[in-house]
């Protein structure tokens, strides 16, 4: 990893004090430019903003997907604390961002985190499938 990588990953973690500080969960991350130049940062506020989409990797992907074309997007790097969960790692890659770098992975979280993570939500289907797939056919065409 080159030193530049390494002080913005350091930056990322220094968002993740920051949210830690204000009684946040400890994440944090920023968005660098294909010209090296950070884009946007932010921390997470899932407490603070009463929402549990709120993670600092999620404002981002919206960001980029709404502030950045395709091609600048494409070329820009996110530095984060921790791995995308999920839910963020999806909206990444919906959102064009190139490239994502991490500090802690998803399983040295887990060693921190005591009792682990959420529990499944039980899902059942498909049903209904002529009706579902009428409202989309021809939708991505």
């Amino acid at each position: 990893m080159k030193p530049e990588e390494e002080n913005f990953l350091r930056r990322a973690v220094d968002q993740a004090a920051k949210a830690r500080a204000t009684g946040d969960a400890p994440f944090g991350s920023l968005l660098v430019g294909p010209n090296g130049d950070v884009l946007a940062e932010d921390r997470n506020t899932v407490l603070t903003d009463n929402d549990i989409s709120a993670h600092p990797e999620l404002k981002l992907a919206r960001w980029a997907a709404r502030e950045l074309d395709a091609e600048t997007a494409a070329g820009t790097t996110l530095y984060t604390s921790c791995e995308p969960c999920g839910m963020c790692a999806g909206a990444l890659a919906r959102s064009g961002v190139g490239r994502v770098v991490f500090a802690l992975s998803n399983a040295q979280l887990a060693e921190l985190k005591p009792g682990g993570g959420f529990p499944a939500v039980p899902s059942e289907g498909p049903s209904s499938l002529e009706e579902a797939r009428a409202v989309i056919a021809g939708y991505y065409s």
